[in-house]
C-alpha cells in the first residue's frame, strides 16, 4: 500500500471511542464511529488537549482542555472556545488496520 502509513488496528478502537496514535512524526486521532473510521490532528487547535483520550458523543469530541467540541467527520469546530477548525484524513481500511495517506491531510473551509 505505497503512499499509506498504518495507524493502528481496527479491533484496538471501540465503537464510539478514539485513540491517540503517533506514528512517523505524527500525532493522529483515530475514532470509530459505528463501525466507520475517521482521523483527525490529536492536538485541539484551542488548547493541549488530546483528542484521541477526549469525550466522544455522537459525531462530537470534546476536548477536556476547555469542553471546546469538533465534528469528528469534519473536523470543524461545534462549540466555543474552539474556533479554528483540525486537520482530517480520510480513513482507509484494510487488513484489520487504519491507514491514511499523511500527505493528503485538509482542514474544512
Amino acid at each position: 500500500m505505497q503512499g499509506l502509513l498504518r495507524l493502528i488496528g481496527t479491533a484496538e478502537v471501540p465503537e464510539g471511542e478514539g485513540r491517540r496514535v503517533q506514528a512517523a512524526g505524527g500525532d493522529y486521532a483515530v475514532f470509530n464511529l459505528a463501525g466507520v473510521f475517521y482521523v483527525t490532528q490529536n492536538r485541539c487547535t484551542h488548547g493541549p488537549g488530546d483528542l484521541g483520550e477526549c469525550l466522544v458523543e455522537g459525531e462530537e469530541v470534546e476536548c477536556d482542555f476547555h469542553q471546546g467540541r469538533f465534528h469528528i467527520p469534519t473536523g470543524r469546530p461545534t462549540a466555543a472556545p474552539c474556533t479554528e477548525p483540525l486537520r482530517v484524513w480520510d480513513a482507509v481500511v484494510r487488513d484489520g488496520a487504519v491507514w491514511i495517506d499523511p500527505a493528503a491531510g485538509r482542514v474544512a473551509a
